[in-house]
């Protein structure tokens, strides 16, 4: 599929309703507790990890700043357009990005605050003291707030599958798009890993982290970028007539 016809509707319900079925494995069918079980008792029936300096500082702290590091050498490109050091045309691809990820990445870390679902390691099963509340159930008041749905330390890296359109859309780098998504992809996993170690998040957090990344950098694509993505997509389909073979058509 091409990155242009990603941005169509159909593509769009394909990724929520895939989102859909893997969230009733993982939150229906015990999933999530399933994989959840193993970490925690992989580490000796505690979160080891949570406070490591490994997870803690160089993976969850350095991540967040690595994340902010890639979208200021962003800003930095885009504003060498405009002296002539970075391709012209590479402005509004490059405006994309530094819009599409923090906008993504916000969207999660305000969801978060919102959905009042718990951290594993909040949970009596893992050493904390909240009962397992279903997403559906009512949250009693005692409990108190919560804000670990859907995963926002992996959104900051999930955000950067934008940079497939943004390649996609950009002149010489189309055969890039497959590496700028899977570098969105492997930070996304990377950060959700850790935190999942730590006891911070379930797999359906960062399944939705991702999702929602994905919608937002498909949406905004869309809007921002559904010109050159044609563009793009009709150069790679159209083929290159030799003067030879133009001739003889004649």
């Amino acid at each position: 599929m091409n990155a242009d016809a990603m941005t169509r509707t159909p593509a769009l319900i394909g990724v929520i309703l895939a989102a859909v079925a893997i969230t009733f494995l993982l939150v229906g069918l015990g999933g999530d507790a399933w994989w959840a079980d193993h970490l925690y008792a992989w580490q000796g029936g505690t979160w080891a990890a949570r406070d490591a300096w490994w997870s803690a500082e160089l993976l969850h702290v350095g991540g967040r700043r690595f994340s902010i590091g890639c979208w200021m050498l962003a800003a930095v490109a885009w504003g060498l357009t405009w002296s002539g050091h970075v391709p012209q045309a590479w402005r509004r691809p490059l405006g994309y990005v530094l819009v599409t990820v923090p906008v993504a990445t916000l969207l999660v870390a305000v969801l978060k605050t919102r959905t009042g679902i718990d951290c594993p390691w909040d949970l009596q099963r893992y050493g904390g003291t909240h009962p397992w509340l279903s997403p559906f159930e009512a949250r009693p008041a005692a409990l108190g707030p919560a804000a670990c749905f859907p995963a926002a330390h992996a959104a900051a890296g999930y955000a950067w599958v934008a940079l497939y359109f943004a390649c996609a859309a950009g002149p010489s780098l189309r055969t890039l798009r497959r590496s700028g998504f899977a570098f969105g992809l492997v930070l996304g996993l990377v950060f959700g890993a850790v935190q999942q170690l730590r006891g911070a998040h379930f797999l359906s957090h960062d399944l939705w982290a991702l999702t929602l990344s994905r919608l937002v950098a498909t949406l905004s694509a869309r809007v921002w970028l559904r010109a050159q993505l044609r563009e793009s997509t009709a150069a790679r389909v159209t083929p290159h007539r030799t003067p030879i073979a133009h001739s003889a058509l004649r």
